[in-house]
């Protein structure tokens, strides 16, 4: 992975909406246990493409009707993902792009963001297209995946990755705490990676899937009438970390010790996930640091969070993470740990 962009909405609305979601809290328990739950998320920014997106909470009891928020989609996706695209300055070589990726799970259109890449930025109208659609939070690990079987199976390729999340477009009036709790979390934001065979920036090295058993009903993810309607348990992190064993681990690390890793880039999907993968893995104070500030300044944006993870240890100052090897992991539904090893050219 050469390069990568990111690129939020210009709209900082954290404070807006925990103050909306205290305001349509009906039960008085529930708004004093959201009171004390909103500093503990670390969370101190969110962006949305939305002014105001409680609007999103919809006045009418039916709510905002999902059509409505496909078309907020389609209107705000291709600037966001243009901003991402272009901070990879790909003028040079854009008409030698062969692959583009789009990972996404929060809005569809078709003619899609591909074929708005390929106009915008004048790239091979022959290159190949691939979506990896509606998979969640791991799904950016899985798009990484596919782009490195491309590299690997054709050398001289170049993929174009996207990873785009309006997270926001999908808030929805409350129906119980888990749904207010988890609407604290969520955020727009927008990745572009370029891979190609180059040992320049991060090599991924092995990928490693593992679905945790009788968890599934603990996250889901499904199309509504008024929009998509997320499932989040709160039993997710303790089942996490119980997945996380000894065992486990040694499958994801090929083998290898925990303190042979250098670097966790761990989907930050909220700070109880990662202090269960913390208190897991038996990882230092520190060694999170990156994930935990991408929750604090940007909240979770989805399969597109663990790509601002990544940038921040390739960006690391005057090559300080240069030979180090990592290991990235995201969640989703399944429950699913997506696993990666990498290195810092």
């Amino acid at each position: 992975m050469n390069k990568i962009s990111t690129a939020v909405p210009t709209n900082e609305v954290h404070q807006l909406l925990c103050d909306n979601l205290l305001e349509v809290t009906q039960l008085k328990r529930h708004r004093l246990l959201l009171e004390k739950v909103i500093p503990q998320c670390q969370i101190s920014s969110r962006y949305s493409v939305l002014d105001q997106p409680s609007e999103f909470y919809g006045s009418d009891p039916d709510g905002v009707s999902t059509a409505a928020r496909m078309a907020a989609y389609k209107e705000a996706a291709p600037d966001l993902a243009a901003r991402a695209v272009a901070g990879l300055e790909i003028d040079d070589i854009a008409a030698d792009i062969t692959h583009i990726v789009v990972i996404t799970c929060t809005g569809f259109f078709s003619p899609g963001l591909d074929l708005e890449l390929i106009k915008r930025f004048g790239i091979n109208p022959n290159a190949e297209r691939t979506t990896v659609g509606f998979m969640g939070c791991f799904a950016g690990v899985n798009g990484l995946k596919f782009a490195n079987h491309i590299v690997r199976s054709e050398p001289n390729a170049k993929v174009l990755v996207l990873s785009l999340e309006l997270c926001s477009l999908h808030l929805q009036m409350p129906k119980n705490l888990e749904m207010s709790i988890s609407s604290l979390l969520f955020a727009d934001g927008c990745a572009a990676a370029l891979i190609t065979s180059e040992e320049q920036g991060i090599g991924l090295d092995s990928f490693t899937a593992l679905v945790v058993p009788d968890t599934h009903d603990q996250m889901s993810w499904h199309i509504g009438d008024t929009g998509f309607d997320m499932v989040l348990s709160r039993r997710v992190p303790g089942a996490l970390k119980d997945a996380l064993n000894a065992e486990n681990t040694q499958i994801i690390l090929n083998g290898a010790q925990t303190d042979s890793i250098d670097l966790w880039a761990v989907h930050p999907g909220g700070r109880l996930i990662l202090d269960s993968v913390e208190e897991a893995l038996e990882l230092g104070s520190t060694d999170l640091r990156h994930s935990r500030d991408i929750l604090d300044r940007y909240g979770n944006m989805s399969s597109a969070t663990i790509f601002f993870v990544l940038q921040q240890m390739m960006s690391a100052g005057d090559g300080a993470n240069s030979g180090k090897r990592g290991c990235g992991m995201a969640f989703g539904p399944g429950l699913t740990a997506e696993t990666m090893l990498f290195h810092i050219a």
